[in-house]
């Protein structure tokens, strides 16, 4: 149980990591530019249980099944989908629903949805076969 505990926690770390230096980094600007009229503080009570509960769905959905079969790809493409799947759900269903939602904000949303967690599964899936998983 602390093994799987160590693999989430580091799992954690490679996606904040990640996501934080796109956020907050390379693409600071597009979303601040994109999204002016629907920004506001972070609401960090929000994202902090979003985050955890994401990386819970990557390790469920995508490293789990690739540990099992031992396969770092598999991690990667399970990853890559269910990325994309969550990150269309947010911006779909954003663009549905509220006015003057940008469609390249949608477009390069997904892509970094399938990007980042496929990335993070395939980190994870090493993560994990080090401590023994």
């Amino acid at each position: 149980m602390l093994t799987h505990l160590y693999h989430y926690l580091l799992t954690t770390l490679v996606f904040l990591a990640v996501d934080l230096l796109w956020l907050g980094v390379v693409a600071r600007d597009f979303y601040q530019r994109e999204l002016a009229a629907f920004l506001g503080p972070v609401r960090w009570w929000a994202a902090i249980p979003f985050y955890l509960i994401y990386i819970a769905g990557i390790l469920v959905f995508a490293v789990s099944p690739a540990l099992a079969s031992s396969n770092a790809g598999r991690a990667a493409l399970l990853g890559a989908f269910f990325g994309f799947v969550a990150y269309a759900t947010y911006d779909l269903t954003n663009l549905a629903t509220l006015r003057n939602w940008p469609l390249t904000v949608t477009a390069a949303d997904l892509v970094w949805g399938a990007i980042l967690t496929a990335s993070v599964a395939y980190a994870s899936f090493h993560i994990g076969r080090w401590l023994g998983l």
